[in-house]
């Protein structure tokens, strides 16, 4: 059974259900009333802070990320990594506002290598390079101990339950949906998609639209029974440190020396990381003989999918790019023209007051849209390959003797170290 900290969950349960009691929705774009009193409202982004404040965010990272990396590899300690994600939640997640995040840098990355107009700062690029880098090396200890969205969903796993294999595959495949669209989206300039939907922030900021407070909340309940969902099913950050992660020199072990197969260690991890010795798994040459059929198979298929993917993503980018607002707003002015009469419409009032023309935002739109027809294009054709790869990994086998965690899907938590049964003090 999974250890519960009853303090911390009554103090972070307190927290989340006072927070939500009276944070309320607020308009993308309020109407001022200059003569009604109205008062501008508090901004829900935070401060910037001074170019050496942003450093020592760096560093305490950097700190984080090694002293994670030493206590899952060489201390073994499942206690040094519960404290050191409680410290990154208040740090990282409540002290600093959840920003900057290395979740979200992916979309500054993504912005700044297609477009020449906009500089990435040092500070975002190391947050986005750094945990990447400690997983090739010692796997997942960002999501161990460093990332607060991870923290906030790791402290509330309560009573977790395992679901069938084939769902949790299927699920697995929606964070690199979401990694390619976010990808897009910040390429094109549309939209921060990763950083406008996280549901977490609100909570973090006290503060925010009370659909996301509501949705950050859901998903902590839903956590103490299928451990951390967003980092499971969302996380577009999870993809890239779970294929670094595959490369790692050195990951957690769940023994620190021969495993003796007591199986002690196979239910401990909620999140279904633990792969068993294969010999175990008993397969007769028929089966050996279908999965190289299969696997035949769907090698054939990945250019099939990625070609077919790709096309698909071209025939639908004139439908994705209406969420840039450039490209919506010419499109309504263009359907209706009888709303820029509209004093109500505050996007299309915005424009009329910007002294730009209808031909200029048309020649803009036009210009965008041919982004997003390239942009779509490759998301589709990155989709294709991934599930051409994710269907060829079904039937890839490797020679395992010992229960081992799964290096791309272990968040390195160390729970399962807790449970072995061999002397704990034996040195790497």
């Amino acid at each position: 059974m999974i250890k519960k900290n009853p303090h911390i969950l009554l103090i972070l349960f307190t927290l989340i259900l006072l927070t939500g009691s009276y944070l309320q929705a607020q308009q993308r774009f309020p109407k001022p009333e200059f003569d009604s009193g109205y008062l501008q409202p508090n901004p829900t982004q935070p401060e910037p802070r001074a170019m050496a404040l942003e450093y020592f965010d760096v560093l305490v990272l950097l700190a984080v990320l090694s002293l994670a990396s030493w206590l899952a590899i060489k201390k073994r300690s499942r206690r040094g990594l519960l404290w050191l994600s409680v410290f990154s939640l208040i740090y990282f997640g409540f002290y600093r506002d959840g920003c900057i995040c290395s979740i979200g840098a992916i979309q500054n990355v993504a912005l700044s290598i297609f477009d020449s107009g906009y500089a990435i700062s040092i500070t975002a690029l190391l947050f986005f390079v750094l945990p990447l880098l400690f997983a090739l090396f010692f796997g997942r200890v960002f999501c161990a101990s460093a990332c607060p969205l991870g923290a906030i969903q790791d402290l509330l796993v309560i009573n977790p339950i395992s679901i069938p294999s084939w769902i949790r595959k299927t699920l697995g495949f929606i964070p690199v949906l979401y990694l390619a669209l976010s990808v897009l989206l910040a390429a094109t300039g549309s939209d921060f998609i990763i950083c406008r939907y996280d549901p977490f922030i609100g909570i973090f900021r006290m503060d925010g639209p009370a659909l996301m407070i509501f949705l950050g909340i859901t998903f902590l309940f839903l956590g103490m029974f299928y451990a951390r969902p967003y980092c499971r099913i969302f996380c577009p950050y999870g993809v890239l440190l779970s294929w670094m992660s595959k490369f790692s020199r050195r990951h957690l072990t769940i023994t620190p020396s021969e495993c003796i197969k007591c199986k002690l260690c196979e239910g401990s991890c909620p999140f279904d990381a633990i792969e068993i010795p294969v010999e175990q798994s008993y397969r007769t040459p028929e089966v050996s003989r279908k999965n190289l059929k299969r696997f035949i198979i769907y090698i054939a298929l990945i250019p099939v999918l990625t070609v077919a993917g790709g096309w698909i993503g071209s025939r639908s980018h004139i439908f994705m790019s209406r969420v840039h607002p450039d490209v919506y707003l010419a499109e309504l002015m263009i359907s209706n023209p009888e709303l820029r009469e509209d004093e109500e419409n505050l996007d299309i009032q915005a424009f009329l007051e910007s002294g730009d023309t209808f031909e200029q935002l048309v020649e803009e739109a036009a210009v965008i849209r041919g982004k997003f027809r390239k942009g779509s294009m490759a998301m589709g054709g990155f989709v294709g390959l991934a599930l051409g790869i994710t269907l060829m990994n079904q039937v890839v086998f490797r020679r395992r003797e010992d229960y081992e965690p799964h290096k791309g899907d272990c968040f390195s938590c160390g729970r399962c170290m807790d449970y072995c049964p061999v002397e704990k003090n034996v040195n790497l």
